[in-house]
Order: structure tokens, then C-alpha cells, then sequence
């Protein structure tokens, strides 16, 4: 294990790419090899031994056509006999000649019948037929005896040379199924060797490369679950080594920027603390100095209203809108700060009841405005009341504050999505940029002059604190033609997770 695992992956893989080809290359060779012995016989079988046995028989159906010649010239002495002779010549040569080329001699015996059929002719067949021509007796009984011999003898070579022949095709169809059992053998020796060298390198391919990286995976894990403290020690191929160190480096930072992270967060929590503390208590405590400084400003106008010139009427007034603008402030920063502080259980809150009363308290200014609010079947869901009735209150609110020419029309929908509500508040009024998107959830940030529409810029931010605090998003949607469109989500309640999804127009 240790010689393997000082090379690289590709080296290994490599090694066993070329032993797998190694051994393609010697199965395709050997199996080239039998298949080739394999056509060989089955071609000596088919081609050459089977066809020479047909001929043998042509060369014996010829000798008999050329007897049967004779013996018919003698009796009529009519030439048309003769043709069988003669055509059985030319196809008993013919036949001898393919024999010789299809399986050569064969012991001699080809040429000995060509030998005994040309004695036959030349002591029997010839003088008969001359003979028979001439109106003499057809030969002496010597000459019919002696043919009769001759013939005998080739008929027995003939005979011999057809048993030689079937001996060949014996041998060849025995080499047929030789080659063919080795082609056999061949294919299931190379089957089963495959199967061997397969398995033996998967097992190989597990133990080098798969197996450390399954380990460096279960360290990696182990890790990403949170066990930063977990050190990765990777074993295997060179790759694998390295990714090992590398993603140990990769932890060891993350432990040093967690360390960083967590000083920061304390200190931060720590700020923001001290923060949320000084705004509650700054706005707390700002509350009855102010008070007297907006009644004795007030005292002033109603008292001294018109006794003085012209100019201190018009600076008492100054004294009075900030003084009540001022209080305006300092109410909102106060209930800001007391967002998640002053935490009250959280119940299941039907948002139709909540909106229904947002609009009640807006029944003036919505008949003044001729305002029309829709308002589809809301959701129930887990939260504070007054804390979401502000939500609603700030988004209404702004709505018939920003509307545009036309008579103000806010639409509120929710549907489901998941395990989250998205609500949606849309009005038909003068809209926002898509560039002042992040900018209005800022805390006192205002787009318009105060004079122009008057509020202190904190309704926003306080939407956003509150969607948050109860788990959910706000955001304003961009991508609307005209008007204002509001999208904000909260959890769907515990208790109503696992019922089916109801989309809400």
C-alpha cells in the first residue's frame, strides 16, 4: 500500500489503463488466433474435403457412362451410342483434376485411376468399338475378360479413393470441432479472467482511490456538521493527500476567522445592546423635559398670540412645530427600541380581524380620500398583535399618504409558499425607484421633503424590525408598472404546517 500510495492518481490510473489494454490486446490476439484455425477447418471441411467427395462420385458415374457407351455401340453399333463414351472422358478428366486440386493425389490413388481408366480404354474400350465398326466378332473372349478385370480395378480404386476421402473429411470435421471447442474454451477462459482482472481492479480502484476518498469525505463532513476542531488527515494517492491538507488548512482558518467572528459578535451584540439601551432610555427620559418645553411654547402662542410683532409670532410657531415634531421623533424612536425587547407571548392572530381594525382606524382619511382597500381572506399565523397590526398600519398608511392623482386603490393578497406566507401590499400611488429600494428600511431615511409629506421616516425600518423579529422578511418589489408594491413573508404557524397549501388572491 505504501509504494501505490506515493504515486499520484494519474499515475495509477494510468498503470491500469495499460494493463487492461495489455490484456485486450493479448485476448483479441488469441481469440484472432482461433478464430482464424477456427475458418481454416470449417473452410477445409466445406470447400475442399466435401466438394473432392462429390467429384469422386462424377469420376465413377463417368467410367460407368463410358462402359454403358460401349456396351450399347456394340449392340446397335449405332454412333449416337457412342456419346456417353465420350462426354464421360471429358467429365471423368474433369472430375480427376478437381479432386487433385481440392485434396491433391491422395495416396497415389487419383493417379492410379487415371492409369487404370487409360488401360482400360486402350485394351478394351478402343479395340471394341474398332471392332464393332469393322462387322467383326467384338473382341476375342480374352479381351472381354481382360476389360471386365480392368474394370473391376478401377471401380475398387474408386471405391478406396472415396474411403480415403471420407478419412479426410473425418480429420476435418475433427479439426472443425477442435477449433471450435478452443474458440469455446477460449471465450470462457477470456470471460472469466475479464471478470477476475475487472474485480481485482475495482477492489484495487476502492482500496487506492475510492476508499481514502470516502475517508476524506467522512472528515469533511464531520467538519462541515460543526466539529471545527476535527483535524483532516487524509491517507491515499497524492491527490488526495494534498486535497486532504488542503481542506485541513481550508478548517484551520475557519477556526481562526470563527475565533475573530465570535469576538466580533460579542462585541457587536454588546454595541448594539448598549445602543438599543441608550435609544430607550434617551427617548424615555427625553419625554418630560420636552412635554414642558411644547406646553410652555404652546402657553406662549395661545397667551401671547398677536400681542407681539409679526416675527415672534412667526418664531413661536418654529418653537411649536419642533417641539410637537420633536415629540413625534421621540415617540417613534421609543417604539422602535422596544421591538423585541419588551416581548409578550406569542399567540395565533387571524390577520383578517387585524387588517379589518388597521382599516377602521383610517376610516377618515380613506373617506376623505376616497380610498378604496381590498383586502383578500388573510392568513392566521403566530405572532403579536400590535407588533403586525403596525406592519399593516405603516404600509396603509404610507400608501394613502404617497397616492397619486387618482383615487388611492390598495390591494392586500397572501399566498403560500412552503412553510412561509408572502403578503403583498400594492397601491396605484406615485411609486418609489427601484435604486431607493434598500435605502427606505433605513431608519429616518425620508425621499421627500417634510414639507411636502410630513412623518419622520421610521415607519420602514420599523416594518422591517418587526417582520424580522418574527421570523420573516420585507422587501419592495421592483418590478411593478405603476404604484407601490410591498412584499413581506412569515412562518406559516406550527400548528397549520402540516395542512395542504391554499393559495390567496
Amino acid at each position: 500500500m505504501n509504494l501505490p500510495q506515493k504515486l499520484s492518481a494519474s499515475r495509477l490510473l494510468g498503470i491500469i489503463v495499460v494493463v487492461l489494454l495489455v490484456m485486450t490486446a493479448i485476448a483479441i490476439s488469441s481469440t484472432v488466433v482461433a478464430l482464424d484455425a477456427l475458418s481454416g477447418a470449417r473452410g477445409r471441411t466445406i470447400d475442399q474435403v466435401e466438394p473432392a467427395g462429390r467429384h469422386v462420385d462424377e469420376i465413377n458415374r463417368a467410367l460407368l457412362d463410358q462402359e454403358t457407351g460401349v456396351r450399347g455401340f456394340v449392340l446397335t453399333g449405332q454412333d449416337a451410342f457412342l456419346t456417353p463414351y465420350l462426354d464421360g472422358q471429358k467429365a471423368e478428366a474433369d472430375a480427376a483434376r478437381s479432386v487433385r486440386d481440392l485434396v491433391g493425389d491422395v495416396n497415389g490413388r487419383v493417379s492410379r485411376i487415371e492409369q487404370l481408366a487409360d488401360q482400360w480404354r486402350s485394351e478394351y474400350a478402343t479395340p471394341t468399338i474398332a471392332a464393332a465398326r469393322s462387322s467383326t466378332t467384338p473382341g476375342a473372349e480374352g479381351g472381354i475378360e481382360r476389360g471386365k478385370v480392368l474394370f473391376d480395378q478401377l471401380r475398387a480404386e474408386i471405391g478406396a479413393l472415396g474411403i480415403d476421402i471420407g478419412g479426410l473429411a473425418r480429420q476435418a470435421r475433427a479439426d472443425l470441432d477442435h477449433a471450435a471447442s478452443v474458440v469455446l474454451w477460449l471465450v470462457i477462459g477470456m470471460g472469466v479472467l475479464l471478470v477476475a482482472v475487472i474485480g481485482g481492479l475495482s477492489l484495487l480502484l476502492h482500496r487506492l482511490l475510492i476508499a481514502p476518498l470516502a475517508e476524506l469525505a467522512d472528515h469533511t463532513r464531520q467538519v462541515a456538521s460543526g466539529d471545527f476542531e476535527h483535524e483532516i488527515d487524509a491517507d491515499g494517492p497524492r491527490e488526495t493527500v494534498q486535497l486532504g491538507q488542503d481542506v485541513d488548512a481550508m478548517r484551520r482558518r475557519i477556526v481562526q476567522e470563527l475565533a475573530t467572528l465570535d469576538a466580533a459578535k460579542t462585541e457587536l451584540q454588546r454595541s448594539n445592546s448598549e445602543l438599543e439601551q441608550f435609544a430607550y432610555v434617551a427617548s424615555h427620559d427625553l419625554q418630560e423635559p420636552l412635554r414642558k418645553v411644547a406646553s410652555f411654547c404652546q402657553l406662549l402662542q395661545r397667551r401671547y398670540g398677536g400681542q407681539l410683532d409679526e416675527r415672534a409670532d412667526q418664531y413661536i410657531d418654529f418653537a411649536v412645530d419642533g417641539a410637537k415634531r420633536m415629540q413625534g421623533l421621540i415617540n417613534d424612536l421609543l417604539a422602535f427600541s422596544r421591538v423585541g425587547r419588551m416581548t409578550r407571548e406569542q399567540t395565533l392572530i387571524d390577520l383578517n380581524e387585524v387588517v379589518r381594525q388597521v382599516v377602521d382606524s383610517f376610516s377618515d382619511r380613506i373617506e376623505e380620500t376616497r380610498a378604496l382597500v381590498v383586502a383578500e381572506e388573510l392568513p392566521s399565523v403566530r405572532g403579536e398583535a400590535t407588533l403586525l397590526s403596525a406592519v399593516f398600519q405603516n404600509l396603509i398608511s404610507n400608501a394613502l399618504k404617497f397616492r397619486g392623482s387618482s383615487d388611492p386603490v390598495i390591494n392586500i393578497e397572501a399566498e403560500r409558499d412552503g412553510e412561509l406566507w408572502k403578503f403583498s401590499v400594492h397601491d396605484n400611488g406615485i411609486g418609489i425607484e427601484p435604486e431607493y429600494a434598500d435605502r427606505i428600511f433605513v431608519i429616518f431615511q425620508r425621499l421627500h421633503p417634510k414639507d411636502a409629506y410630513p412623518g419622520t421616516g421610521i415607519g420602514l425600518a420599523m416594518c422591517r424590525k418587526i417582520v424580522e423579529y418574527h421570523g420573516g422578511t420585507i422587501w419592495l418589489k421592483t418590478d411593478v408598472d405603476s404604484g407601490t408594491s410591498f412584499e413581506f413573508t412569515l412562518p406559516v404557524a406550527p400548528e397549520l404546517v402540516a395542512q395542504p397549501e391554499e393559495a390567496h388572491v
